[in-house]
């Protein structure tokens, strides 16, 4: 009899302990589900402070020997202009030439090709300026024009725009992408008659740099401008808070 009563009283011991368990093993799971997720905004407007501008010139002649004349003079005339626009030598940088053989083609009535003949050679060159000049190579790039009016063959491209304190600039609108999310989680709380507890998670979103007062596209990968001057770039922040 008194084995029988120790036994219902093992028993009656282990379920009250189970029940115990189980019930705060239910109340944590229901706490680590009270989150609250909110996502802050970084965003500030900036003017590049480094410009790129590029252009080619291109020659063409029935010679390897005078293509490369020509080309050589084109080049000088190009660097001469340059420095008397106030590029120091350092910051004009030329490429290697490339160079195609050109063939003029003729065609049967059925439109398959009867002969090719040799028409020479093209030879084109690029050159490039980097500088943080930037108004004043922006200029240039408008007025490289007058290098065509002396008789080279002269292709301007677009100038392209960055910006060399961007890891800094970056850090700065973290932090305030990270405040302005913990500001609306604490006023998320505040409304629900709650109290805001520990960060359980953050995540960083997306950095992009647009046009400023553009209609770009935000991308899913992050868009990053080099077209405009003035920029405006965009991060975001995800913080997770646990609510008690």
């Amino acid at each position: 009899m008194l084995k029988n009563n120790l036994n219902v009283l093992i028993i009656s011991f282990a379920i009250v302990i189970s029940a115990y368990l189980f019930s705060n093993a239910f109340q944590n799971r229901n706490r680590n589900t009270d989150t609250i997720s909110v996502t802050g905004l970084g965003k500030t407007d900036f003017t590049s402070d480094l410009i790129v501008w590029s252009g080619s010139f291109s020659r063409k002649s029935t010679t390897l020997k005078e293509a490369y004349a020509s080309l050589d003079t084109d080049r000088e005339k190009i660097k001469s202009y340059l420095s008397s626009k106030g590029i120091p030598p350092k910051e004009i940088v030329f490429s290697a030439v490339n160079f195609n053989k050109d063939y003029q083609n003729t065609y049967n009535e059925n439109g398959s090709l009867r002969q090719s003949i040799f028409a020479g050679f093209t030879l084109t060159q690029s050159v490039s300026i980097q500088s943080k000049e930037v108004n004043k190579i922006e200029e240039i790039s408008r007025q490289s024009s007058e290098l065509i009016n002396s008789g080279i063959e002269f292709y301007s491209n677009a100038p392209e725009y960055y910006y060399t304190k961007l890891a800094e600039l970056k850090i700065k609108m973290i932090a305030e992408a990270t405040k302005d999310a913990s500001t609306r989680a604490k006023s998320i709380a505040e409304n629900a008659d709650a109290k805001l507890g520990h960060l359980k998670k953050s995540d960083m979103g997306v950095f992009q740099i647009i046009g400023q007062n553009s209609s770009e596209d935000y991308s899913y990968g992050g868009s990053f401008n080099t077209q405009s001057k003035n920029k405006t770039a965009t991060i975001t922040v995800k913080l997770v808070y646990q609510v008690e």
